[in-house]
């Protein structure tokens, strides 16, 4: 079917749209650039911060053009004096209801309202008046929550009640007293969020950030008793050189490892071998849980927003998540038992590091499961963007790092590892390996094309030794629901499910760096980060998880048989069922 175009203008270029394009995408397509605020492509196009206003002539008033279709003669004015005049007034009016300690925010350089104060030159506040004074929530592990810095756009709103189905936040009271906050104003802490920090990425101003813990590493590294290894996830690698001004995607591994050294950590080492060590687990649970049809679908259990998620919403469902932990927990467990008895380190002065794309980490490191003889598996855990703040406050100039290879013994990893990072990479490198341990053979199909791609869910028939599995992969909370439900009534036949908390998978998690909203609605930001964790794998000289020679060695000088007595002390965890509210 032909689809129906609308004529019209815009600052006197005359254009052609597609029937139903907003103003605010026809002067995007024109090259017409009009400033937003609380618009987030997709998410949140509710039109509440007037920034976007236009004049259409002929009629009275502003049109907010994120909200406002084009129409058939349309005459649009993005400029005029009275347009200007009134983003003016507006963008005052926002600032003297908002904290003025830029210098001190997290998000100073990357504030989109700071970004529009230079642009439309804000030097002064002309409507001072009184300011809204509220409380710092920060009793979360994850996320600190100040509202004092809140220009009430509802983008976080939008990003937890609509892409994850959560609703943790809304909007409370009337009026002046208007805020964003959680049922009965309670911590985070309290309530039914998943600490996914989908709203972190969406905030944008410092109204919301991770809680930081950067200044503990430094007294650590610092502490000449204390023996302080770091471990980087695979998704870091890939969105890291975002915050020095490289192109979204760009690979930055040798960078990374040089920058960490000179950071001053005894050893820098790859969490992909984590997630080798995940996958040799995993694959062998699902493979005697296939045999025995026990307790199918099994579930993957790397992302701890989603662990969370199933422990509050779908506790009877438990069962089905796989008792492996997440790649970097069972790396910290072999860190302070195999290696620290292999270097002769005591393994009370070790301190691990982990950087993660991800803000549940810090969580979930703090879980009282993820220990072993007293001594925690992962001791502090750091965003992407905590990583890069500490890069900075060294003075180290990342751009003209050498590259620099991960340390021995524990630095060797797997294309599969890599894919663990992007939706659908766990399922990939769990068949990789399943299909050689229902085979036994070492088979030559690596890729599993039908779990790809940046669709929010994926199903597919695999066969792997003559049999069929219905498998699927899910990112983004919202469809973990749907899966969930699906196996809850009986509606799906799934033998294998894997779900990440976050849409796009850990590429995309909360502690990755933020892109502006204008960024993020001309940029496909998760693809571009995805391609680069595949083009690792490609390149890869070895692909396959069981196939990894350190993981090797690991099993047979010290955790013998996959699965056994030592690897489920050391690699394995419980859940629990959680309640959504403890008010």
């Amino acid at each position: 079917m032909e689809k129906e175009l609308v004529n019209l203008t815009i600052d006197n270029q005359k254009i052609t749209v597609e029937k139903g394009t907003t103003i605010l995408e026809a002067a995007k397509q024109a090259g017409i650039d009009i400033p937003t605020l609380c618009f987030l492509k997709e998410i949140n196009e509710v039109g509440d911060c007037r920034m976007c206003i236009v004049e259409v002539e002929g009629r009275r008033g502003f049109a907010t053009s994120c909200i406002q279709t084009v129409e058939e003669g349309m005459v649009v004015n993005t400029h005029t004096p009275n347009v200007l005049e009134a983003r003016h007034v507006i963008l005052d009016l926002i600032i003297s209801n908002h904290a003025k300690d830029c210098l001190t925010c997290t998000r100073s350089g990357n504030c989109e309202l700071q970004a529009l104060a230079t642009k439309f030159n804000v030097l002064n506040v002309e409507f001072p008046g009184e300011m809204t004074k509220h409380k710092v929530d920060d009793l979360s592990p994850s996320i600190v929550r100040d509202f004092n810095k809140c220009i009430l756009c509802r983008r976080c709103v939008a990003a937890c009640k609509n892409v994850q189905k959560i609703g943790a936040i809304d909007c409370i009271n009337r009026g002046f007293e208007s805020c964003i906050s959680t049922v009965g104003d309670h911590s985070l802490n309290d309530v039914n969020c998943t600490f996914c920090g989908q709203c972190i990425e969406a905030c944008p101003t410092g109204a919301l950030h991770e809680k930081e813990t950067i200044n503990d590493v430094w007294v650590k590294l610092k502490d000449p008793d204390t023996y302080v290894i770091v471990q980087t996830a695979p998704a870091v690698r890939v969105a890291l050189g975002e915050e020095f001004g490289m192109p979204i995607g760009t690979n930055v591994k040798g960078k990374m490892i040089t920058a960490l050294k000179r950071l001053g950590f005894d050893k820098a080492f790859d969490t992909n071998t984590g997630a080798d060590f995940t996958i040799m687990e995993e694959a062998t649970e699902f493979v005697e849980r296939f045999k025995n049809n026990d307790n199918l679908p099994m579930i993957t259990s790397c992302s701890p927003g989603w662990v969370k998620f199933i422990e509050m919403n779908y506790p009877e469902l438990l069962p089905h998540l796989s008792s492996c932990k997440s790649p970097h927990q069972m790396f910290g467990a072999i860190c302070k038992t195999y290696f620290a008895k292999k270097q002769g380190i005591d393994p009370k002065k070790i301190y691990m590091v982990s950087v993660m794309p991800c803000i549940a980490k810090k969580f979930e490191s703090k879980r009282p499961e993820m220990e072993n003889d007293g001594l925690r598996d992962v001791d502090n855990v750091i965003t992407t963007r905590e990583l890069a703040r500490m890069i900075k406050q060294a003075n180290i100039e990342f751009e003209k790092l050498e590259d620099s290879q991960f340390d021995d013994p524990m630095g060797e990893a797997t294309g599969a590892g890599a894919i663990f990072g992007t939706t659908g990479g766990v399922m990939e490198a769990a068949l990789r390996t399943a299909q050689d341990i229902l085979s036994g053979k070492d088979l030559e199909k690596i890729n599993f094309e039908q779990v790809r791609g940046g669709e929010g869910i994926k199903r597919a028939t695999v066969n792997i030794a003559g049999k069929d599995l219905n498998v699927v992969a899910a990112s983004g909370l919202a469809n973990a629901r749907k899966i969930l439900d699906e196996i809850k009534e009986g509606k799906a036949d799934y033998q294998f499910v894997e779900i990440m908390a976050c849409p796009g998978g850990c590429i995309m998690g909360g502690g990755q760096p933020i892109k502006s909203s204008k960024i993020r609605a001309e940029v496909d930001v998760r693809k571009l980060r995805a391609d680069a964790l595949y083009t690792i794998d490609e390149k890869s000289v070895i692909r396959k998880s069981h196939e990894n020679p350190a993981l090797q060695t690991i099993y047979k000088e010290y955790l013998g048989e996959l699965g056994g007595h030592l690897a489920h002390k050391l690699l394995h965890t419980t859940y629990q069922e959680r309640k959504k509210y403890n008010i």
